[in-house]
Parts: structure tokens; sequence; C-alpha cells
């Protein structure tokens, strides 16, 4: 079947190890279930992956990718939801200390086909196309727990999302404007800025710029690069919310600012079937839909940092 798949890893050069070509349909194990791609969408995971993060050498070759829609072996139209816990976890995934995400343990869902446990398969809204609804399982599941169950702010609070242009970035700022909040957003280009406006921000601003006033909440996926900006960015008592470290995982911490204006730096990864946002009348910003052959592309658009909204693979 045709698949994109990590060969190899390396981390000055990611896109070496990438291969789009054919690798053996897989077997189902038993509980699990098949599904037939129809979309895939990237993720800042994916160039992980191919840098060798969160990702052992001897799992290689390894099919990429954690977001799928598509239509399993009965005919269903399905989302797949990208977080795969022990089998015998009871309670929210995202706790398990075994869990996983698709394309680290088991083979992810840039291929014709994808297989996963049954209960990790949820209905399709017919209102949703496969391309949108294949943006779902990791940016915007990721955003909806970071607002609505990390989030210690209320509706009508002003927040700050660092990074307009990524996934988890714009579907924050678009879920955040929708619910009520004044969002603000920073972008290293006028594009991304743009694109974070469209989005629902109500003012936005170049990285490290001084803001009107201090905000109740920061929303950071990009980490060293931004965390200085972000501790600064808080009113006294604020948090940061902090769902990954694209531009690093080890910035200063500021222990100072940090307990004499008590802030509160909370961590949130992914999210669960009961927090799985479907239908809200929002729907994904694309920045590009691309065949899977095509893979590469998208792959080095991300790498770039040219992306402004998901980047879509049609299967």
């Amino acid at each position: 079947m045709r698949a994109v798949y990590a060969r190899s890893q390396s981390a000055e050069d990611p896109l070496s190890g990438l291969v789009v070509g054919e690798l053996p349909r897989p077997q189902a194990p038993q509980g699990w279930r098949r599904v037939r791609v129809k979309a895939s969408a990237l993720n800042h995971h994916d160039l992980f992956s191919l840098r060798g993060i969160g990702l052992p050498a001897d799992r290689l070759p390894m099919i990429l990718g954690c977001d799928a829609a598509g239509i399993d072996d009965d005919g269903n139209e399905v989302i797949v939801h990208a977080v795969i816990p022990s089998a015998d976890w009871l309670g929210d995934e995202t706790m398990d200390p075994r869990r996983s995400l698709l394309s680290e343990v088991h083979p992810g869902t840039m291929a014709d086909e994808v297989l996963v446990p049954a209960r990790n398969l949820l209905p399709k809204p017919p209102e949703l196309d496969f391309t949108a609804a294949a943006c779902l399982p990791t940016s915007w599941l990721t955003a909806y727990r970071m607002l609505f169950t990390v989030n210690p702010a209320a509706p009508g609070s002003t927040v700050l999302v660092q990074g307009s242009g990524g996934g988890v970035a714009s579907a924050l700022i678009a879920m955040a404007a929708a619910a009520g909040y004044r969002v603000w957003a920073t972008g290293r280009t006028e594009e991304k800025r743009e694109h974070a406006r469209r989005q629902g921000a109500a003012a936005v601003f170049e990285p490290g710029a001084r803001l009107p006033e201090r905000v109740d909440t920061v929303f950071d996926s990009v980490g060293q690069a931004t965390w200085a900006h972000s501790l600064k960015s808080l009113r006294p008592g604020g948090a940061v919310v902090t769902c990954g470290a694209t531009s690093g995982p080890n910035p200063p911490a500021d222990l100072n600012r940090l307990f004499f204006l008590q802030l509160r730096v909370l961590g949130s990864t992914m999210g669960t079937r009961e927090e799985f946002l479907v239908a809200t009348g929002i729907r994904p910003q694309l920045d590009s839909v691309l065949p899977l052959e095509q893979a590469r592309d998208g792959f080095a658009k991300m790498a770039a940092g040219e992306v402004a909204g998901k980047i879509v693979f049609t299967h």
C-alpha cells in the first residue's frame, strides 16, 4: 500500500529520511479496526519523528501521521482518535504513562490504511468533509483541552496565543474567539498575523512585542523562543498553558518572576474521546491540501516555518 514513512532520522536534515513509497499492508490485531484513509493531516510531531525525537530508531521504518478521517470496514465514515492507551487502562487516556500516539509505537495515518483500536473510532459528522475532519484529532483536540479543561480563565478574559501560524494556535484563536474570550496573538510575519485576524484575534503583535496590558492566560506551544515573553505578558496570578516546545524544551525558568507574581505553569497533552470537538460551527483553516504523493512538499513547507493553518493530504 502507499505510505509516507520515516526510513531514517536526522536532526539537521529531517526530510532526508522521508519516503513516499510502498509498504506491506498491515494485519489487524484482535479488537482493532481497519480504516481506509481519505485524508490525513500533518503535525510538528511528524517532523520530530524524522529528527529522532520521540521515535526510537529501532522502530523504523515507521509510517508517519497522527490524524486521519476515512471509512471503516463496515462503511462508516469515521475520525481516528490518535491517543492509544494501554489495553487495560480506564479513565483519561492522556494520563496513562504508557500511552502513545499513532506513529510512535503503531503505524501512523499517512497511508492507504491505518489500524486502530475499535474504541479510537469516532463517527464523522456529515457536515464535515474528510479534509476538515482530518484536522481535528491532534491540533483541535489539543487546543480544546488547553482552552476548556486546563485554562483557569473564564470567557471574557484576555488571552494571548503565541505563534499564530501553527495548527494548535489557529484552533485556539478560533475557539477562544467563538467562546467569548478577547484573543490576542503573535505572528512572525504579516501573513501569519493576518491569518490570526481571520481566525478571530482582536489584536495581533510581532513576537516579543510589549502588549497594551497583561493578560490572564498565555497559550504557548512554541517553547524556548517565546517563553520569556509568555511569562512577562501575564498579570499577577496568571497562567501559561503549554502543550509543546517546537523551538526547544529548555528555556530559562525565570523563577523570581514565577513566585513573586504567583504565576502558574500548566501542562496539557492531547485530549480524551469525551473532549473531542466536532460540531461547533467553526471549521479548521487550511494552509494547503495536497495529494499523498506530494507529501514531501507539505513537510518541506512546515520545516521552513511557512505554514498558516493545517496541511492536509488527500488519499
